[in-house]
């Protein structure tokens, strides 16, 4: 979080987290990361569901279901966030000038 706040400290960069679910979490651990990732001058966020890479990595808890993705993204989108991708398949590298760009999802 310092890191993510000294960037935001240079004013003009824009910066961009994200977080996996899927791994064990619960509700208030994600929407605490959130506020952390907020009040550290974070103003685009991706969540999505941690996949499995292969057998010899941390297995899937949950998958979680999309209206709990959408309601985190609208959670993200009140906190202050001005970009979120909020689904199963987002990530943070992934179309990531499309989520600079392009609308809120």
């Amino acid at each position: 979080m310092r890191l993510l706040s000294q960037a935001t400290d240079h004013g003009t960069v824009s910066v961009k987290s994200g977080i996996m679910l899927g791994l064990g979490e619960d509700p208030e651990e994600v929407v605490q990361t959130l506020d952390d990732l907020r009040r550290s001058g974070v103003t685009m966020v991706t969540i999505g569901q941690y996949l499995r890479p292969g057998p010899t990595h941390l297995p899937v808890e949950r998958y979680v279901p999309p209206d709990e993705f959408e309601r985190l993204g609208e959670t993200a989108r009140n906190m202050g966030f001005y970009k979120v991708a909020s689904h199963p398949l987002a990530r943070s590298s992934f179309h990531a000038e499309r989520l600079f760009h392009g609308p809120s999802s």
